[in-house]
C-alpha cells in the first residue's frame, strides 16, 4: 500500500523530469540504451535466444541512428556543415557496420558499435 501512496509523487517527479531533460539528454539516454543491449549480446553470446536478441539490439540502433541521419539532413539542422557530414558518414559506417554483422556474426564486431555509441553519447554529456 505504501508505493501507492507515493504514486502522485512519483507522477509529478516524472513530469517535470521529461519537461526539463534536453535533447541531448535523450540523445545521450538512448545512445547508451543501445550500447547496454549490445554490450548484453557480447556478454551472452552463447545463450540460446542470442540470434534474436542480436538482431533486435541491432535493428533498435539502426533505429536510433536512422533518425538521427533524418534529422541531421533535414535542411532546418542547425549543425555546422561540417559536422552534418560527418554525423552521415558515420551513420554511413554503423549501417553497413551492422549489415556486416547480421550476414556474419560475430561478437567482436560489437565492439566498435558499444564504444561509438557511448563515446557520442558521452560527447554529448559533455564529459
Amino acid at each position: 500500500m505504501q508505493a501507492m501512496a507515493c504514486n502522485p509523487q512519483i507522477n509529478a517527479y516524472k513530469t517535470v523530469h521529461t519537461a526539463t531533460v534536453s535533447g541531448r539528454d535523450i540523445e545521450s539516454d538512448v545512445l547508451t540504451k543501445c550500447a547496454l543491449k549490445l554490450n548484453d549480446c557480447i556478454d551472452t553470446w552463447d545463450h540460446p535466444d542470442i540470434r534474436t536478441r542480436l538482431s533486435d539490439a541491432l535493428k533498435l540502433n539502426q533505429k536510433v541512428w536512422t533518425i538521427f541521419q533524418t534529422e541531421v539532413a533535414n535542411d532546418a539542422c542547425r549543425l555546422p556543415n561540417e559536422m552534418r557530414v560527418n554525423i552521415l558518414q558515420l551513420v554511413a559506417f554503423i549501417d553497413k557496420h551492422t549489415l556486416d554483422i547480421l550476414i556474419t556474426p560475430a561478437k567482436e564486431k560489437l565492439n566498435i558499435l558499444v564504444n561509438i555509441n557511448l563515446n557520442i553519447a558521452a560527447g554529448l554529456q559533455g564529459r
